[in-house]
């Protein structure tokens, strides 16, 4: 009876050896990287510096710093504004820095991580 290599050049076995190698390798690079950026802080600010952000890459906020003379009490609605927008691009640049680091690894596939 002829051996059956369904498609697999050389006969599929050390083939299919190969290849899970190199996933255990791509998980161990993606779980290396993931810790990494988990731990790194990002800064972003708005209102020219009135109010500024810090979020580590589990987008938890670690710190918030607003001037002084940004709080007017008769309008915090822009106070909020302000803090809103430093917090999302703070957000965003989590995001991109993640995105940008496991396309490195696995392009195409950045934004599944």
């Amino acid at each position: 009876m002829a051996k059956r290599n369904f498609g697999f050049p050389g006969g599929g076995g050390a083939n299919m050896q190969q290849m899970m190698k190199q996933a255990q390798k791509l998980q161990q690079q993606v779980l290396e990287m993931s810790e990494n950026l988990d731990s790194q802080l990002y800064e972003a600010t708005s209102g020219g510096g009135m109010v500024s952000c810090t979020i580590n890459g589990k987008h938890e906020l670690v710190g918030l710093t607003i001037k002084p003379e940004v709080v007017d009490p008769d309008d915090v609605d822009m106070l909020q504004d302000l803090i809103l927008a430093a917090v999302n691009e703070c957000l965003r640049k989590v995001d991109d820095a993640k995105e940008n680091a496991f396309s490195a690894i696995a392009p195409g596939m950045g934004g599944l991580f």
